[in-house]
């Protein structure tokens, strides 16, 4: 199976009222579990990766490999696609050069004038190499490769604009934020949601910052119209505390526990369950 734009797997999941998961993947690990579990659901799924982590992985070109590796060498026959989170106008030019799927333009911090004239171009470029292309309006709150935002709430005249340009997706900021959610967070604005998607009709919208999010409020966003949830933090936390564990168990001392392949295997279980989880709560089990 080749990668494919997210488009399709969106549009259904529009219109079959579940979610798509984008899950963040940082190295092989990451990579090998969460298409292993989207295999085991019939889930399609969504590769996530952010400047940080391509440039980490050794560049996007890198990436590309060991996915198109993985999906003939696992045999993977669900939809994959493989997309660049919150890229900067350059990043974008270089997933597209590289071979990615799918691309994120977030040009939130830029006047709105700014982020139509370079989300416009991205739209012809992608439309051209038959990529999805996913654009945001309003700041998503938290830390992300060091951009800092607060959780503004978007205006929907302005996700409206964005949207006429014919990108596929539409993340809009509707008080989520990325990592941990502090105790004194206000929850999502459902009326936000709510008047994005009377302004932005059938397009899929996009959650980000999908952990920590309570399952009720999950379920409500997907009926008003996200399509798309991202997660990284959790499978982040989850990967850490079975890492710590089996090291705390002394487990790395024992006869070849120390092979990274023996001392990352509780992690990556970690991250397949976590990953099996979001994709029961967000209903795409059984859509690829």
């Amino acid at each position: 199976m080749k990668l494919v734009s997210a488009k399709d797997m969106l549009e259904k999941a529009k219109a079959g009222h579940y979610a798509v998961g984008q899950f963040n993947i940082n190295n092989l690990e990451w990579t090998k579990a969460i298409l292993l579990t989207a295999q085991e659901m019939n889930s399609p799924v969504i590769l996530g990766v952010s400047e940080g982590a391509g440039k980490y992985m050794a560049g996007y070109k890198t990436v590309v490999g060991m996915v198109n590796g993985m999906l003939e060498c696992l045999n993977i026959t669900v939809p994959v696609a493989l997309h660049l989170d919150h890229g900067s106008y350059e990043g974008a030019l270089a997933c597209i050069e590289a071979g990615f799927s799918s691309i994120m333009f977030d040009g939130s911090h830029y006047p709105i004038a700014e982020n139509i004239e370079k989300t416009k171009e991205l739209v012809r470029m992608t439309r051209e190499k038959g990529l999805s292309l996913e654009a945001e309006v309003g700041s998503i709150g938290g830390e992300e490769d060091g951009v800092v935002g607060m959780g503004e709430c978007a205006d929907p005249e302005e996700c409206k604009m964005i949207a006429d340009l014919g990108v596929t997706m539409l993340a809009a900021g509707i008080g989520n934020i990325h990592g941990k959610y502090p105790e004194n967070w206000a929850g999502l604005s459902f009326e936000t949601l709510a008047a994005v998607q009377e302004k932005t009709g059938k397009m899929p919208l996009v959650l980000h910052g999908g952990t920590g999010i309570p399952e009720d409020m999950i379920k409500k966003a997907i009926d008003l119209g996200v399509s798309k949830i991202n997660v990284n933090t959790e499978c982040q936390l989850s990967f850490a505390a079975a890492t710590r564990k089996y090291i705390e168990e002394g487990k790395d001392l024992q006869g070849k526990g120390f092979d990274p392949r023996k001392l990352l295997a509780p992690g990556y279980e970690a991250i397949k369950a976590t990953v099996k989880e979001k994709m029961e709560l967000f209903g795409s089990v059984g859509k690829a």
